[in-house]
């Protein structure tokens, strides 16, 4: 990383909100490692007090391999050290006013203190139930930007978002911020996010005095969502409360300078502090281990689509790079959309070949001990063919077994 970046985190104090989550241990690693004289770190978990906030810092983050090359270059003792100085865990909520902390005493001190407010946190499921995505994604967004304009030091608030808020759009996608007041749907309908919460309570509220089980509500939430979404040009809920959020950072910010950060899936790290460390199954992880086990034979996609992804670390060195640069800055509302496809595209049909090839010499064993063989993965351009393929494949085999089944029933009947 460049010089001026490095020395920009010198004698910062940042808040980063969402520190357990895989993008927000990439960044702080990344600090960490690069300047170790950054003054303090607020890193804010959701937990009950600050001593399960530490606890729960120590075990999802610190102790994941993630920091060994911290821990290889610094020894276990002068690491616990460093953390022990320049971290502070807390215990909060970014859906809750004063972001859900309980020390005012704690959170007086940080607003005289903090610099720079990175907000991370999110929930990422797309089908998420519409209060909960509501309250993190988008008015939890707000949340973090009320926090930071009472931050009397701060000189920007860097908030990650995704870089498919823009939707379903075709060709290039400016980096442009929204304007809440030009959003409509195809039918002239235009958002109003007020609106949004009200019908999201009012539904709340009908399913409680209904008596309805936790189990149903979520079902019924989750739908509201999805329905939400489609309504107003979005394809889910997740991208749907991240663009909301957005929004309501445009319109409140006033002179607080606001760099939002679009990445498009993040995948494991290229190069740092090492190549391919990953947390978890994300994103096409799934779709990978589904195919390598051969459980998936074909997929609905156009071959010679793009595949954006982009590593964790080119994600971390982006979101530094942007903070160096507008930190302070007047008028400043910036946007980055962080992805792969404009300068170095792989599509979809270069990613069969290579999971092809990789599957072949390194093929997973099942259960049994058995090796897998997969083939080639079939890629169905249209959800029509992907319909008649299904039913030459699958269904109708299905019902000529059904069928004579039925026949022989019926031969053993006449006998």
């Amino acid at each position: 990383m460049e010089f001026s970046c490095v020395h920009f985190l010198q004698n910062k104090t940042i808040l980063v909100t969402g520190a357990t989550g895989f993008l927000a241990k990439v960044f702080v690693e990344k600090i960490l490692r690069v300047q170790p004289n950054v003054n303090k770190l607020y890193l804010v978990v959701r937990a009950s007090d600050n001593e399960a906030a530490t606890k729960r810092l120590r075990t999802e983050a610190f102790e994941k391999d993630l920091f060994k090359v911290l821990r290889d270059n610094l020894g276990d003792e002068k690491l616990n050290t460093l953390l022990s100085e320049k971290v502070v865990p807390v215990a909060g909520d970014i859906a809750m006013d004063h972001l859900g902390m309980k020390d005012s005493n704690l959170r007086e001190r940080m607003q005289k203190e903090i610099d720079i407010v990175v907000n991370v946190a999110a929930t990422t499921n797309f089908d998420e139930r519409y209060d909960i995505g509501l309250g993190i994604n988008t008015f939890g967004a707000l949340n973090v930007l009320n926090f930071a304009k009472k931050c009397v030091k701060a000189q920007l608030l860097l908030h990650v978002s995704t870089a498919y808020v823009c939707g379903e759009k075709p060709g290039l996608l400016p980096e442009k911020p929204f304007v809440m007041e030009e959003i409509c749907n195809e039918n002239g309908l235009q958002l109003d996010i007020n609106l949004e919460r009200e019908l999201m309570k009012q539904r709340l509220k009908e399913l409680n005095e209904q008596g309805c089980s936790e189990e149903g509500t979520t079902f019924y939430m989750k739908e509201l969502g999805m329905e939400r979404a489609k309504l107003h040009g979005w394809p889910n809920t997740y991208v749907f409360t991240k663009s909301m959020g957005e929004m309501l950072l445009g319109n409140h910010k006033e002179n607080l300078p606001l760099v939002i950060i679009r990445p498009t899936m993040i995948t494991s790290t290229l190069f740092e502090p090492f190549p391919g460390w990953i947390e978890g199954l994300r994103t096409v992880d799934s779709v990978i281990i589904a195919y390598g086990k051969g459980v998936l034979k074909c997929f609905l996609v156009d071959v010679n689509s793009v595949c954006d992804m982009i590593p964790a670390d080119m994600v971390a060195n982006a979101m530094i790079a942007a903070a160096a640069t507008h930190a302070g800055g007047s008028k400043v509302h910036m946007v980055y959309q962080v992805g792969s496809s404009h300068q170095n595209p792989i599509i979809y049909g270069e990613i069969r070949e290579i999971l092809f090839c990789y599957f072949t010499k390194n093929s997973l064993r099942s259960r049994n001990g058995s090796m897998i063989t997969v083939s080639k993965m079939k890629l169905i351009p249209t959800l029509a063919l992907f319909s008649l393929y299904m039913t030459i494949r699958y269904k109708l085999p299905v019902q000529v077994l059904i069928a004579m089944r039925g026949i022989l029933n019926y031969l053993v009947y006449l006998r």
